[in-house]
């Protein structure tokens, strides 16, 4: 059964990209087969692996699922030159799909609809990057998703964001049918020398509990990866920051 992970967070420069990303080819250095698609229009994901952003989210969206369209979608799959870890990038057409998918009358399960052929035995995860923003087509793409994890800066735990976030994710699952749930936050950019940092985790703790996940700590070689159009595991493999992402991993298998 392929499990569907969106990383959101309605701000931007949180971790997500990134968190997406390491997490995709961390359960690739797994053995597990991984699509990671990135319904950003910026097409982040492609850029820090150094691969061309392109429109293929944008059709993905805005093309039926009859086979012959399926293997035009399947046909623009990038290869990360990773094994098990593949990309359908996307690029600023995957805005324009929202006018589209509403002048169509499509309904909130369309993301989920279009992504269900890929939920073969041949993939085991979809890792979805989204934009930030909680409107329209991210809507939709957090409701096609089993898990969700919010990757939040440590200075902002205790913000409306984070609020905000599961407050969507709740009104999705009561009006709207959603199915899934939160997997985690992800606090991000972490110091504990930071007072600021400890405090707002030990709230968050507090009321979420388990639904906090270890933190990833500020560290100049995760800023560095998409330079080298690597991830952590490759560009330092033996940091700090790649144990605390291969925890996540860890995390994300048990599941």
């Amino acid at each position: 059964m392929t499990a569907i992970i969106a990383i959101a967070n309605q701000k931007g420069g949180v971790g997500k990209t990134t968190t997406a990303v390491t997490l995709a080819h961390g359960l690739a250095l797994r053995g597990k087969r991984v699509l990671l698609l990135d319904f950003d229009p910026q097409g982040q994901s492609a850029r820090a692996l150094h691969l061309p952003p392109s429109s293929a989210v944008y059709s993905l969206l805005t093309m039926d699922t009859r086979a012959s369209e399926t293997a035009y979608i399947q046909g623009k799959i990038v290869s990360t030159q990773r094994e098990n870890f593949w990309l359908l990038p996307g690029n600023k057409q995957t805005a324009d799909a929202q006018a589209m998918i509403n002048s169509q009358g499509k309904p909130i399960s369309w993301v989920r609809e279009t992504l269900e052929r890929f939920c073969t035995p041949q993939c085991h995860y979809l890792i979805l990057d989204t934009a930030p923003s909680l409107g329209g087509i991210q809507e939709r793409v957090l409701w096609a998703s089993d898990l969700v994890i919010v990757p939040t800066p440590a200075e902002a735990l205790g913000s409306d964001g984070v609020r905000q976030v599961l407050e969507t994710m709740k009104r999705l699952a009561s009006e709207k049918g959603w199915k899934g749930g939160l997997f985690g936050v992800l606090p991000t950019f972490f110091m504990e020398t930071v007072k600021e940092h400890r405090l707002n985790l030990e709230t968050l703790r507090s009321t979420l509990g388990d639904l906090i996940l270890p933190p990833i700590h500020r560290a100049a070689v995760i800023a560095e990866c998409p330079a080298f159009g690597q991830t952590i595991f490759e560009h330092a493999p033996y940091s700090r920051a790649a144990q605390e992402y291969s925890r996540l991993v860890d995390i994300v298998l048990k599941a």
